[in-house]
Formats: structure tokens, sequence, C-alpha cells
């Protein structure tokens, strides 16, 4: 059974860092794009960064120069390094492996909560 865990959220002051990880089971990872989405109280899930399976990434204007996404394929996981954080930052973050090799919209996870305190 495919399980695709984000960790790694919590609630840190404006200005801080965070480091999220999606750690997926099975050899989901290899072959597929790797994508963290984040989703505010009353707002439609958006997106934030995206790493394709030959490691080229591509991030958000909003969090352009602030986050950085990367991936191990080895260990099946990827990242999002979050620096500079802002109060609107704050949103649950959803990990999405997406590709040739995932069925549909692909596998998610169930969220990890992020909350920057101002």
């Amino acid at each position: 059974q495919v399980q695709v865990v984000e960790s790694g959220g919590g609630l840190v002051q404006a200005g801080g860092s965070l480091r999220l990880s999606c750690a997926a089971s099975g050899s989901i990872v290899s072959g597929n794009n790797m994508i963290w989405y984040r989703q505010a109280p009353g707002k439609q899930r958006e997106f934030v960064a995206l790493i394709t399976s030959g490691g080229s990434g591509s991030h958000a204007n909003s969090v352009k120069g602030r986050f950085t996404i990367s991936r191990d394929n080895a260990k099946n996981m990827a990242y999002l390094q979050m620096d500079n954080l802002k109060p609107e930052d704050t949103a649950v973050y959803y990990c999405n492996i997406r590709g040739p090799t995932a069925p549909g919209d692909g596998y998610w996870g169930q969220g990890t909560q992020v909350t920057v305190s101002s």
C-alpha cells in the first residue's frame, strides 16, 4: 500500500525556518514529480513548489528566494526548506507525487501544519 507522509511542521516566529519532509513508501518517487501544495484556512489549495524526476525545481512567486525544494530518490524522500517565514505562509502543507507512474492526480499525504506567528 502506497503511503505519503509529511512531517516537520510546527509553530515558528516570523523570520524563522522550518524543513518539511515527505516520505513515500515503495518506489513511487522514482520517475515522478514531487510537488508541495499548501492550503490556508478559508482559501483554496495552492501550488508551492515542484521538483522533477531529473531534479529541476520550480517555485511559486510567493515563495521564490525563501523556499527550496529538493529530493532524494534513494530514500524516497522530498524536502521543502522554508526560510524567512512570514505569517502568510501559515497553512497545511501537502506533498503530492505525480507523474507517468502515478494514477490520476497522484499520491497525497495528510498534510503537516505550519503556523508562523508575527
